[in-house]
């Protein structure tokens, strides 16, 4: 079993930016493939990114040049940078593993319990 905690939503101003944090807990961190996921109001989960234990990052292509994902396998996390944020950008964010990459949400075994994010105009 892994646990997952987020922090660091919250409201700021489109082109400001916010940094999301994942602290994981239970098995080997550096066994999983780490991402972040996001579901506005209505809509499905949609991927952000993922890291793969190495370090090498995915991004979607609605956030590349923007959001940077990072891990720590000593501390055991994985954050999110977000700068230029969007209106868009809005939603529920979520940090997920899994020993498999993926880009489907549905893929992921372990979630934490969300972040919102809030980006206005």
């Amino acid at each position: 079993q892994v646990h997952l905690v987020e922090s660091g939503g919250g409201l700021v101003q489109a082109g400001g930016s916010l940094r999301l944090s994942c602290a994981a807990s239970g098995r080997p961190f550096n066994n999983y493939v780490m991402a972040w996921f996001r579901q506005a109001p209505g809509k499905e989960r949609e991927f952000v990114a993922l890291i793969w234990s190495s370090g090498t990052p995915h991004y979607a292509d609605s956030v590349k040049g923007r959001f940077t994902i990072s891990r720590d396998n000593v501390k055991n996390t994985v954050s999110l940078q977000m700068i230029s944020l969007k209106r868009e950008d809005t939603a529920v964010y979520y940090c997920a593993a899994d020993a498999i990459s993926s880009a489907v949400a549905s893929a992921y075994e372990f979630w934490g319990q969300g972040t919102q994010v809030t980006v206005s105009s």
